[in-house]
């Protein structure tokens, strides 16, 4: 039978935090003796000592320590989500990490989640932005939103929040410079504005086989490669090449006329774009907060 993770745990935290067998007890309704006995039966299955005991006074080990922390965020995990899904749900706290690509980030996601942490005052965002494919588990993120393909991993988990379109566009200074492209192989004769290979992409998906549903990828001349997609709207929009780009960076330049469409019969390939989290921070409440509210934000087009 497998033994509960949880045998003995309260004990320990409790007798840790009083710094004696004999408070801890009173304050669990235990005997002293049941205490040590409880506290003993965990470090036999740790296989750690938890505390350097004394007849005065009881302090805990170095892996004592290390154990206490991993414990109390245990308790306080459960005691939010036990807030989160009961019939009355509290004010969410804690800190959420979320990891987004910078010009999607900013320009679309950032009033979002402005918006959806201004209820819970008591929840802090860490919010990075870069366009370069962080490790999750490696980097601390909580949550993070990526754009294309992900690889296949039993570690993590993702929900589809919206397919973005994306089309090929240049400022009017540039095409009355070089011309407009009229088919793609003429787009081999420009100048391009692409991703790197920890960025944005090098290539570009574009319409093409027998249906306009089928997509195809496509290697533009990488006249100039940038980092990030903010970047790469500002070069656009500086008249450096051609672009291509997801309709929410640059629907505002589009229709002040910053930026021209060129090739829309090319333009109809899409990008998903889905939120990721790791497999073990599942039920965490702020967490599910977050992914719910992004969720219904995506349903009413406000990611779009």
């Amino acid at each position: 039978m497998e033994t509960d993770p949880l045998a003995g745990v309260t004990v320990f935290v409790t007798a840790a935090r009083a710094r004696t067998f004999t408070q801890a007890a009173a304050q669990l309704g235990l005997t002293k003796s049941a205490v040590g006995k409880a506290v003993a039966r965990l470090e036999e299955r740790l296989g750690f000592k938890l505390f350097h005991r004394t007849t005065r006074v009881t302090t805990l080990t170095t892996d004592g320590e290390a154990y206490l922390v991993a414990c109390t965020a245990a308790i306080a995990e459960i005691r939010a989500a036990q807030s989160a899904l009961g019939a009355n749900p509290q004010r969410l706290s804690g800190r959420l990490h979320i990891d987004m690509p910078v010009a999607f980030g900013r320009r679309v996601l950032l009033p979002v989640l402005m918006e959806i942490a201004r209820p819970h005052p008591d929840l802090g965002l860490t919010l990075t932005f870069t366009d370069a494919t962080s490790d999750l588990l490696q980097d601390g993120v909580d949550l993070a939103i990526r754009f294309g393909a992900l690889p296949d991993s039993s570690d993590l988990v993702a929900r589809h929040l919206v397919t973005q379109q994306r089309i090929i566009c240049a400022a009017p200074a540039y095409l009355s410079a070089y011309g407009t492209p009229q088919t793609l192989a003429e787009v081999h004769g420009h100048r391009c504005i692409v991703g790197t290979l920890q960025g944005p992409p090098l290539v570009w998906w574009v319409n093409g086989g027998i249906t306009q549903r089928d997509e195809q990828r496509f290697t533009p001349p990488a006249t100039h490669r940038l980092s990030d997609g903010e970047a790469m709207v500002t070069a656009a929009v500086g008249g450096l090449g051609l672009a291509q780009l997801p309709i929410s960076l640059v629907r505002e330049q589009i229709n002040d006329g910053r930026l021209i469409q060129v090739l829309p019969s090319c333009s109809g390939a899409g990008v998903e774009v889905h939120a990721v989290w790791p497999r073990q921070s599942h039920l965490n409440p702020r967490l599910r907060y977050v992914i719910d509210r992004l969720l219904e934000h995506a349903a009413q087009g406000r990611l779009d």
